[in-house]
């Protein structure tokens, strides 16, 4: 069965936050790419805690490069999530296949990634006036359920 959906980390740095998106993605059947450079080792004692026995039911693709995990999903529609952007994650009609861009944990996606000529759409989670972010692995998990739920929530 194919993803519903494909979600990318870009250079994530904190290893729990990536263990959380490994366990998300085992429950729902999205596909997590992480691109690199990668700010931990794929061992380390807290990506594993976080992804608890859920590795092996996830599928993690390791890229070296955004433009390489990007390149591995030709025609794929890209949604690139920022704390910047004016449009709601809720205003998408997801379609199977989509992609779920998220950038890194201190500083969110860079203007070089945001302007990349593949994205579709810059999308926005909405909070509190004077909140700077949300937590990357829960950011993720809001937008993914959002367009499983539109899908139907294929595979559940």
């Amino acid at each position: 069965m194919s993803p519903f959906a494909h979600i990318i980390f870009d250079q994530p740095v904190i290893p729990p936050n990536t263990g959380n998106a490994i366990r998300m993605c085992a429950g729902t059947g999205a596909t997590l790419h992480l691109a690199g450079p990668l700010g931990f080792n794929l061992e380390e004692k807290n990506l594993r805690r976080a992804g608890l026995d859920y590795h092996d039911l996830a599928v993690v693709k390791l890229h070296d490069s955004l433009q390489d995990a990007l390149d591995s999903l030709p025609g794929a529609r890209v949604f690139a999530f920022s704390a910047r952007a004016t449009t709601s994650y809720t205003a998408v009609d997801y379609q199977p296949g989509d992609v779920l861009l998220f950038g890194t944990e201190p500083t969110g996606l860079s203007d070089a990634a945001l302007s990349h000529p593949r994205i579709t759409e810059q999308l926005r989670i909405p909070m509190l006036p004077g909140r700077r972010s949300m937590n990357l692995s829960n950011a993720a998990a809001v937008a993914a359920y959002e367009a499983w739920r539109q899908l139907g929530f294929p595979g559940a």
